[in-house]
């Protein structure tokens, strides 16, 4: 993280050039307030002015920091979750550099998309955290409801599909100190205004975008409005223990229930099963070959033909 921070630095010419030696005697927490200054400048299409006005939140994006580029949003999100930023901070960048989704996948993300993380602050035991990740899923669902799309779906745990193609990732971290969770970071990255040619060829089959989907450009900014209006709502039920609300939503909309899939866990271990639906801690039931029920926390599920 340190050595990201310190690149935004150079970038944004808010550091001089040193040698390496030189800047690993900087303490970067001295540089926190130059980070937020720097989320505050102008940008040429995400613009901070428009997703504030008339945004029906309370406190989700209330605080927000939009950058022109950084290596991932989720970074900035860390970095800046430990230095006095309220519930519900939000971080976005017109493009990123090295995102990352889960397992440590690179994450394309080129000028064009919604690329973006909230800092939250949650107050519930954290057996529920996994429930996070299926609370974003449908405020994303939801918004790409409102926007247009027919029949978004999510594919436990974190990708959006439109007509069996991926339109959104999430990732969720969480930042623990003494082993306690103090704060979870959430990143979402919708493909929106971007052609599908834009991505490596080994993507492109499995990838679409809401401009390849709607046959037209969108507002970026409306659409980070209505999705930040649609996460809070989804974060007031899961603050309040709506989790079987949140269930439902998620189920309605799910990609993975009733397919043949194999499953990777942890550790390498593979398997093939078919998904029988999820728990109320929101994880996987697959049941395998042989007939037994696997409840499954973590891990990748690869839909087979």
């Amino acid at each position: 993280m340190r050595n990201e921070i310190v690149n935004l630095l150079k970038k944004e010419n808010k550091l001089s050039e040193k040698t390496i030696s030189e800047i690993s005697n900087i303490e970067i927490d001295d540089f926190s307030q130059v980070i937020k200054d720097l989320g505050n400048e102008e940008t040429e299409h995400i613009k901070k002015s428009e997703i504030l006005k008339d945004l029906k939140t309370d406190y989700i994006g209330k605080e927000l920091y939009v950058y022109r580029e950084v290596e991932s949003t989720n970074t900035v999100a860390k970095f800046l979750s430990m230095h006095d930023v309220e519930n519900g901070t939000v971080i976005i960048s017109e493009k990123q550099t090295k995102a990352k989704g889960r397992s440590g996948k690179s994450w394309e993300s080129p000028l064009g998309g919604v690329w973006l993380s909230i800092i939250l602050k949650p107050d519930v035991d954290q057996s529920k955290f996994p429930m996070i990740t299926l609370a974003t899923g449908v405020a994303v669902a939801k918004t790409l409801e409102k926007v247009g799309v027919e029949n978004p779906e999510i594919k436990w745990p974190n990708d959006i599909m439109i007509n069996g193609k991926k339109v959104c990732g999430i990732l969720t971290e969480a930042i623990a100190k003494f082993n306690t969770v103090e704060n979870v970071i959430i990143g979402v990255g919708i493909d929106a205004n971007l052609e599908v040619s834009q991505f490596p060829e080994e993507l492109q089959s499995g990838t679409t975008t809401l401009k390849e989907e709607l046959k037209r450009e969108g507002n970026e900014n409306l659409l980070i409005k209505i999705f930040l209006e649609e996460f809070e709502k989804i974060s007031e039920l899961f603050n309040h223990e709506g989790y079987e609300t949140i269930l439902k939503e998620w189920r309605k909309r799910s990609y993975s229930i009733g397919k043949i899939v194999e499953v990777r866990e942890p550790f390498n271990t593979y398997y093939d099963g078919y998904v029988v639906g999820i728990n109320k801690e929101g994880a996987l039931i697959v049941e395998k070959i042989d007939g037994t029920l696997k409840k499954v926390i973590s891990g990748e599920c690869i839909i087979k033909n």
